[in-house]
């Protein structure tokens, strides 16, 4: 799609989650826009048309910049607004991390369907489990055993997204992996990669699902095979 059907389509998607959306964005250049006017028209000098003219334009500009940035945060709020409580959504989320760090999408599962996840980055290692919490832990506490078995002298840190006391809202996963700091240089996370290449090479290899989200194991394992 060009840019702008991939404007449209995200609009679309965004306000059957979020409906005041478009309200919101007409606000927005509203506001601003006369907000740019007056501006405009008191630091330019005179009263002529040119200074109306170009008061006209810096208003139409400032209000569309305000109505973009609007919607760029209310369509993220409403994308994850989606995502809530769909399987692999931790996974979608973390393919948001940009140069620098490294996404595993299910390095280990149940059947009841708890994922963990695996990055890599200057924090060091980090698990983000996604599912019910009193189940993740004991998955989350294997993997924590293997990992470190692998890359002792590194840091591995534990993450379960959700929305209960010590729990990280999916909204605010992203934001808070970048917060654990860097405690791992650039040059080693290519040695801790190699590591757990040997880890990851003694376990099958599943890959998380495309298209619609299975809702049983048996659907899973039909989407793999490919039928």
């Amino acid at each position: 799609m060009s840019r702008r059907q991939q404007i449209v389509e995200t609009f679309k998607m965004s306000r059957q989650v979020d409906p005041a959306i478009g309200w919101w964005m007409l606000g927005a250049f509203v506001a601003f826009g006369a907000l740019g006017f007056a501006l405009f028209f008191w630091l330019l000098p005179g009263e002529g048309t040119f200074s109306l003219v170009m008061s006209i334009i810096g208003a139409l500009l400032i209000g569309f910049l305000a109505m973009m940035i609007v919607f760029s945060r209310r369509a993220q709020k409403a994308a994850y607004a989606r995502m809530e409580g769909q399987l692999g959504a931790a996974a979608r989320t973390l393919s948001m991390l940009r140069r620098g760090w490294s996404v595993e999408e299910m390095v280990a599962f149940n059947k009841q369907q708890d994922l963990v996840h695996r990055v890599v980055g200057p924090p060091g290692i980090v698990l983000v489990g996604e599912g019910n919490p009193n189940r993740l832990k004991p998955l989350l506490t294997s993997e924590h055993k293997k990992h470190e078995r692998v890359a002792a002298e590194y840091p591995v840190h534990e993450v379960i997204v959700g929305d209960g006391e010590g729990q990280v809202p999916l909204r605010k996963l992203v934001r808070h992996i970048q917060k654990l700091g860097r405690q791992v240089k650039p040059a080693e996370l290519t040695e801790i990669m190699q590591r757990l290449k040997a880890l990851d090479a003694s376990r099958p290899k599943i890959p998380m699902p495309r298209g619609p989200v299975p809702t049983s194991m048996k659907g899973m394992r039909q989407n793999l095979r490919g039928r």
